[in-house]
């Protein structure tokens, strides 16, 4: 990711921050703003490429993202997504990429200001081993012939009323615009997002049996004082680990703020470790 892009990426998560911290901001619908704005974008390549061309005036691209948009989404949305074209950007895709991960940045704003964070997290963790392990499930979440409206209504079948309301959308708006990722790195940069909010990073542990709280609570330590920073636990049982008295982990870093996470999962930073679990 250039310069350009991690400036514009962090300054409009900024603007964010400031916007919400007001309390006033129905966060629900900004994110589904912006969203909306990111398949406009996605779809009209000449378009986004006028929003990003360093030889048009800040002014003038402003103008015209309010003359596509103006009405068709909230004041709030519109001025975000106005900042956004002003600023610079190594590639119109970075422009889109960019909102794209303010609207998800969003949900998880919205979320952990209704304390509901750590289960967000939780849950979308559980939603990607049930995806897993189903290739059926897979297959009609990730099928290009079904309608965004068909999928759309397969997550709220699924998630509806019993996982969180960010949850639901996050796993939607990767499921109806997923943007060449697969379901899996787009859940896994969701993991990531969430856990920046928060300055953590997201252990996966592989373990033979299930871990009492207890042990839980020594191997977050343990980790934690690996890294040095606090640990989310995503705890995966498999009891055909070879791991069998103990867990295996892989660390994945999450900084806050941190636009690099949002496209290139493989370049977050690992560390591996052993821990007993007894």
């Amino acid at each position: 990711m250039s310069s350009a892009t991690r400036q514009s990426n962090a300054a409009a998560r900024e603007r964010l921050e400031a916007l919400t911290d007001s309390g006033q901001t129905d966060v629900t619908a900004l994110a589904a703003d912006l969203l909306a704005v990111t398949g406009v974008l996605d779809r009209e390549v000449g378009v986004r490429r006028v929003l990003t061309d360093p030889a048009v005036e800040g002014q003038r691209k402003a103008d015209l993202a309010a003359a596509l948009f103006g009405g068709k989404i909230g004041a709030d949305a519109l001025d975000l997504v106005s900042g956004l074209v002003r600023s610079r950007w190594s590639s119109s895709r970075d422009l889109v990429d960019g909102i794209e991960q303010l609207a998800a940045y969003t949900e998880v704003i919205g979320a952990d200001k209704a304390g509901e964070l750590d289960e967000v997290e939780d849950e979308l963790f559980r939603f990607g081993r049930v995806v897993a392990g189903s290739n059926e499930l897979r297959s009609a979440l990730t099928d290009t012939a079904a309608s965004k409206a068909a999928k759309a209504g397969l997550v709220q079948s699924l998630l509806g009323g019993k996982a969180k309301p960010a949850t639901t959308a996050l796993v939607s708006s990767l499921v109806t615009q997923p943007r060449g990722r697969s379901l899996e790195a787009g859940l896994e940069d969701f993991s990531r997002l969430a856990a920046a909010r928060r300055g953590r990073v997201v252990a996966l542990v592989t373990v033979a049996v299930p871990l009492s709280d207890a042990q839980k609570e020594r191997l977050g330590g343990s980790l934690a004082r690996l890294v040095g920073r606090p640990v989310h636990l995503n705890i995966e049982v498999d009891p055909a680990s070879s791991v069998v008295s103990g867990s295996r982990s892989a660390t994945r870093s999450s900084r806050a703020p941190s636009p690099d996470a949002w496209t290139a999962p493989g370049r977050a930073s690992r560390a591996s470790s052993t821990a007993v679990g007894g």
